[in-house]
């Protein structure tokens, strides 16, 4: 019997079989198969985003109301700001990934170096913001009263900015009635065995109710969006009897039980949903150090290739393409 393997006419195609199957090698069709179930995990964490949304369209927080902190510019409300440098860098990020990739296949170690090294800078500052971005959402600005419904109630006035009145936020440490009464919280050694509650808030409602009836120019606006796209603003009878009768929990910040910008769906999200893409650039810049360091001990040029870098450039390149798309939807829409 001929021992000759017949050919089968697909020697020269793309996919002609072998061990390089779309002439790719094993370890980048590995990190192709990665992005895409990736990809397809991301898909459905921002499907079930934007399910919830259009379900809670009335309620849910805006945007441009909620991320407007910058750091070192305190008091200042700029919003979309440093979300959008954020971006900038993390986009910038990719693109030096893009020169060290070419860099490697023209085999120059010494513009790998730097395009590897300013590629890491840049996920480390983007890490760095999240990070921030996530305290500073955590801690909260103004402060709210969530109902027994669950509706927050916001505080603020009407104020005149170029010829036109806009609700400006009023923080309720601001005019919150503080009484030096001790309000005990209940812990492990007292009350009910192995059972404890979460810390107080800094006011109860009643403090809050009566510096709102002191202070005739605040209002309360509640979560629900208007026709107009606004929040709802209330009289002020009706505040007063809001706070008062529908008054049970004061909120500062945001967690995952509750949430000063609006329902707490929102927080669970951002909180999800960033937090997963930020492990993945985290992720994304340890890997991106050990290579580094491969690169400066001389790996990839005796081995004679440099396509580990072209293989975590292909992971790169994919954590910078879903930032696009949650910045798009949760920040920009």
């Amino acid at each position: 019997m001929d021992s000759t393997v017949a050919s089968t006419g697909t020697e020269g195609k793309t996919w002609g079989g072998g061990n390089k199957p779309l002439v790719a090698s094993y370890g980048k069709m590995m990190m192709w198969f990665f992005i895409v179930s990736d990809a397809l995990t991301f898909s459905g964490f921002l499907a079930a985003y934007g399910f919830s949304r259009f379900k809670f369209i009335k309620e849910w927080p805006i945007a441009d109301e909620v991320f407007t902190h910058v750091p070192f510019l305190h008091g200042q409300e700029l919003p979309m700001i440093y979300v959008a440098f954020m971006t900038f860098v993390l986009i910038m990020s990719s693109v030096t990934m893009v020169l060290a990739v070419d860099a490697g296949h023209h085999m120059n170690k010494v513009k790998v170096t730097l395009y590897m090294f300013l590629t890491i800078i840049g996920g480390a500052i983007f890490v760095g913001s999240q990070a921030w971005e996530w305290a500073t959402f955590i801690q909260g600005d103004y402060g709210a009263v969530q109902t027994k419904g669950g509706n927050i109630l916001q505080f603020g006035e009407y104020v005149t900015v170029d010829g036109e009145d806009k609700f400006k936020r009023i923080s309720i440490d601001d005019f919150a009635v503080h009484h030096s009464t001790e309000r005990t919280q209940h812990q492990r050694k007292n009350g009910l065995w192995f059972v404890t509650e979460d810390p107080l808030p800094p006011y109860s409602v009643n403090e809050i109710y009566e510096g709102l009836a002191a202070n005739s120019n605040i209002l309360v606006r509640t979560q629900e969006i208007n026709d107009e796209g606004h929040k709802t603003v209330l009289s002020r009878e009706e505040s007063l009897k809001w706070v008062k009768n529908n008054g049970q929990l004061v909120v500062k910040g945001a967690n995952l039980k509750v949430n000063e910008y609006g329902t707490a769906l929102f927080a669970d999200f951002f909180f999800f949903i960033t937090g997963f893409h930020g492990f993945h650039v985290f992720s994304g810049v340890v890997i991106n150090i050990i290579i580094f360091f491969n690169v400066i001990l001389g790996t990839y040029e005796r081995r004679g290739s440099y396509e580990m870098v072209e293989k975590v450039g292909l992971y790169w390149h994919f954590v910078d393409l879903v930032w696009v798309f949650v910045f798009t939807f949760f920040y920009l829409v």
